[in-house]
């Protein structure tokens, strides 16, 4: 019985009313989930009436709603209650403490033994194993990274229902051959924010119009997390809780076929891979990747997309490069991982050029029909998939003996912290990882068993453990969809060292993270208590502090202290809590000092006189007050989330700081009283003008703190705010000859992008001089300071001498990334940090991002300690 004319028409017509359409699919339809299974599935599927389909479970039609993730989780559980097909598990939560659900869906039989198929499947690819009969091939379908991209989420209800429900010989065999790992939200929390704006914006009937707010989200919308991370850039730095509990699972699995299911703009049509060939290629991976593997299963997805007439494309504008996708980091573990992007609705129909109307239910269905294919091309091809996996472990320990570089030494011989949540970072990734067993020197480090780790090149994970390493200088491209550099170990600021030839210092074996024996117990002083700020986790022990009611002093020059455990070196940055000054009682304040240690996971010293054995006394002039920073950021429509979201997850997250956050059409109700620190990441200056600009420079006057990013600090210097600081130059430094561009070279249209893209500096990592003796530079104990730069903003060095905090070495300061001769050159000498007075206040200037996507924690300090001792910055 067919209940209408078609199902394409029911969801695509635009001139005829979708609730009348509706209605009359209800009266005519014979059965709640038929006529949806027309359109959504191929002619010929069927399935077992016992399992409900997802509409009947949810109440509507799929594409009629955004289904919210509860509910989401909760049909996932309700089939694998019903069947014996599927399993439920949650791998994590988010940080709102949203589920992040995985069905897993196998045959009865593979269910009965599943762990021995995972343990057969891991032991089959370790370098040396035997391949096992029978293996099933282990799949695993991801959808909705980015929380707007709803398609996805809605497309594994279906990839679910017909896995478990479907009754055909050949659901059956792929069922036989293969388990599947359905995670249909990879972002939980941004889903139900897109869920929550669609619901309340959605029209009855339903509006095509672009203009209309359904198709437009307010800032900062639903594609990232709850701090506005972009999830699919986190596969590697692993800040954020949901990668990490991602990680686990694969690594738990180690599945042989990943896909990343996406949405693109609404203008476009549908992609999926291969990527443009060799540029967009990641060079350590295996090659018959790329040319073999990911060829094949484009034929089954190029089958089914005709067979729809649904148009696509192929090998453009995306790439598979950087590790830190969703469609290249299973690569690294020796899976085949594939990126399907659709064009989205963004609501439930909106007019597009390549659709006319283009509906949310057509999106839903191109992305089942590409996850039904590649469930059969992980089948078809599972002999290929699994022998491919074991070769690429296998020559991964070729290629490591054969690599330039033995290994890597690493440590932090002042940073406890750090050197923690970098080795938890490498074992996550299950990088091995050694301890170091007798000295080693270079690059003006001393490298000290107990306080320093090796990493062999040599080792089933070579290709991961190179990435983190590795200062890579030659392309294959000029032109990048995202970042060229990628390296962790310069991100973090970690000292390390190529180690060549010999035999490796290798030392104990390291399987989880050692604990920190320096946060111990405090005696009690009638003199003070000292901490060393060079530890990562002081911070957040300060911050502890302040929040108590202690005040705390700063160190502007060294010195040795006599403490408890004798005499103590300690270096500018270094804080002091002497008891004199307290407004709170001795035992109050030894109490607050104890839970300090704890909290930042820190020695903390006990004095035994305010004499030290040298350097400046405890009392001396060069012990300045820190204050107890009140900040606020602004935030909303124009202003970067990415940024902001970084910047909040810092003080959140990783230091425990209440900020205050307020959008830039509030800001009219601002009292300024309140506040001593204003954050102004790139889009935030544009609610600064007029009097409101004229009323910022008179608090600034007053004696508060700007700390402007990027976009920002451009803006501030070309306001007045920075009175030695010209404004900058963009995509070019300030002052350089103009004469060159008096005659334009005419080309061809079709080489634009070409010939512009190489000249972007799209993301590279770059050498800064750290003037250690500035407040700025309080916690570091080297110069040399690796810097994120992904913008053309130029400015010259201050007219004061004092003030350029950081800057770019004038001696070639490349690190690592694509970067265009022309801007290599132009890069010498560029600031990335300075400083100026306005008035009675400070205004700090970040020209490139200090904490890019919440893993640069090599230049986070930076951004601390301008929030902790901006107000003592003095300009000689």
């Amino acid at each position: 019985m067919t209940a209408l004319p078609t199902a394409d028409r029911r969801f695509r017509l635009y001139s005829v009313p979708i609730i009348v359409l509706l209605f009359t699919f209800l009266i005519l339809a014979p059965s709640p989930g038929e006529a949806q299974s027309d359109y959504f599935f191929p002619a010929g599927e069927s399935f077992d009436p016992e399992i409900p389909s997802p509409e009947e479970f949810l109440g509507y039609p799929i594409g009629t709603f955004t289904t919210r993730q509860d509910r989401i989780v909760a049909y996932m559980k309700e089939l694998a209650r019903l069947s014996d097909r599927a399993t439920y598990q949650s791998i994590g939560t988010s940080f709102e403490h949203r589920d992040m659900p995985v069905l897993t869906v196998t045959s009865p039989e593979n269910h009965s033994r599943l762990e021995t198929i995972r343990q057969e499947h891991l032991s089959s690819i370790e370098p040396g194993g035997a391949p096992a009969p029978d293996l099933p091939v282990i799949a695993h379908f991801g959808y909705n990274v980015h929380g707007n991209e709803a398609s996805g989420g809605e497309a594994a209800l279906l990839t679910a229902y017909w896995l478990v429900a479907g009754t055909g010989a050949e659901v059956e065999r792929y069922l036989d051959d293969g388990v599947f790992h359905l995670e249909p939200t990879l972002n939980p929390d941004g889903r139900d924010r897109y869920a929550t704006w669609t619901s309340v914006n959605r029209a009855q009937p339903f509006v095509a119009d672009p203009a209309d707010r359904e198709h437009n989200e307010v800032w900062p919308g639903g594609r990232t997390n709850h701090y506005w991370f972009d999830l699919n850039r986190d596969w590697f730095p692993l800040v954020n809780p949901e990668s990490r509990a991602r990680i686990e699972f694969h690594h738990h699995w180690r599945p042989n076929v990943v896909t990343d299911h996406h949405e693109m703009g609404t203008s476009s049509t549908f992609f999926f891979e291969p990527t443009k060939p060799v540029g967009t290629w990641n060079p350590l991976l295996p090659e018959r990747l790329y040319t073999d593997l990911t060829v094949t299963f484009a034929e089954y997805w190029t089958e089914v997309m005709d067979d729809m007439g649904s148009m696509f494309f192929t090998e453009e504008v995306y790439d598979n490069s950087y590790p830190g996708y969703g469609s290249t980091y299973p690569n690294f573990l020796g899976g085949l991982a594939v990126l399907f992007e659709q064009a989205s609705s963004r609501g439930f129909v909106q007019e597009s050029p390549h659709h006319v109307l283009l509906t949310f239910p057509f999106t839903i269905r191109n992305q089942l029909r590409a996850a039904m294919a590649s469930a059969r091309a992980s089948v078809e091809n599972k002999e290929a998939l699994q022998d491919y996996q074991r070769d690429f472990y296998a020559s991964a320990l070729v290629e490591g003996d054969e690599y330039e570089a033995s290994g890597w030494v690493f440590g932090d011989p002042y940073d406890a912290t750090r050197n923690r949540e970098f080795l938890d970072l490498l074992l996550r990734h299950r990088i091995e990882v050694y301890e170091l067993s007798q000295p080693q020197d270079g690059g003006g480090i001393s490298f000290q068993p107990g306080r320093a780790w090796v990493v062999p090149a040599s080792q089933p994970m070579y290709r991961l453990a190179r990435s983190v390493f590795e200062r890579v200088e030659t392309f294959a491209d000029s032109v990048f969809y995202d970042a060229s550099a990628w390296t962790l170990s310069l991100a973090y600021g970690m000292p390390d060292l190529v180690l060549s030839g010999g035999t490796l210092p290798l030392g104990s074996r390291v399987t989880e993270v050692p604990t920190l024996g320096g946060a111990g117990p405090v005696v009690q002083s009638s003199i003070g208590y000292l901490f060393d700020w060079r530890d990562s986790g002081a911070p957040r022990a300060l911050q502890a502090l302040q929040t108590a009611g202690v005040r705390a002093e700063v160190a502007f020059q060294d010195f040795t202290a006599r403490t408890t455990s004798g005499e103590v070196p300690f270096h500018r940055g270094s804080i002091s809590l002497p008891v004199t000054i307290q407004t709170i009682s001795p035992d109050s304040l030894h109490t607050a000092v104890n839970s300090a240690a704890r909290v930042g996971n820190i020695p903390i010293h006990s004095a035994v006189s305010g004499g030290t054995a040298e350097g400046i006394d405890l009392g001396s002039r060069n012990f300045r007050p820190v204050r107890a920073p009140k900040v606020l950021l602004p935030v909303g429509e124009g202003v970067s989330s990415y940024e902001a979201g970084q910047l909040w997850h810092l003080l959140d997250q990783r230091v425990g700081m209440p900020i205050t956050k307020v959008d830039l059409t509030d800001f009219g109700r601002v009292d300024w009283e309140r506040y001593d620190v204003l954050v102004m990441v790139s889009g935030t200056q544009r609610a600064f003008a007029g009097t409101r600009l004229d009323a910022l420079k008179a608090w600034v006057r007053g004696g508060g703190t700007v700390i402007a990013q990027r976009d920002a600090a451009a803006w501030a210097a070309r306001n007045g705010l920075t009175p030695n600081i010209d404004e900058p130059g963009m995509g070019r430094p300030t002052g350089e000859a103009e004469e060159e561009d008096a005659t334009v070279q005419r080309r061809d249209y079709d080489d634009a992008r070409n010939f512009q893209g190489p000249q972007a500096i799209g993301g590279s990592i770059w050498q800064a001089d750290l003037d250690l003796s500035h407040p700025l530079g309080f916690g570091y104990h080297r110069r040399f300071l690796p810097v994120w730069r992904d913008h053309s903003i130029f400015f010259e060095p201050s007219r004061n001498a004092f003030s350029t905090v950081a800057q770019l070495v004038e001696d070639d300061p490349y690190l690592s990334g694509y970067i265009s001769p022309e801007n290599r050159e132009r890069l010498r000498g560029s600031p990335s940090v300075l400083t100026d007075r306005f008035g009675g206040g400070t205004v700090v200037l970040f020209v490139d991002n200090t904490n890019f996507r919440g893993y640069w924690r090599g230049t986070s300090r930076l951004f601390l300690n301008a929030l902790f001792f901006g107000n003592q910055i003095q300009v000689p």
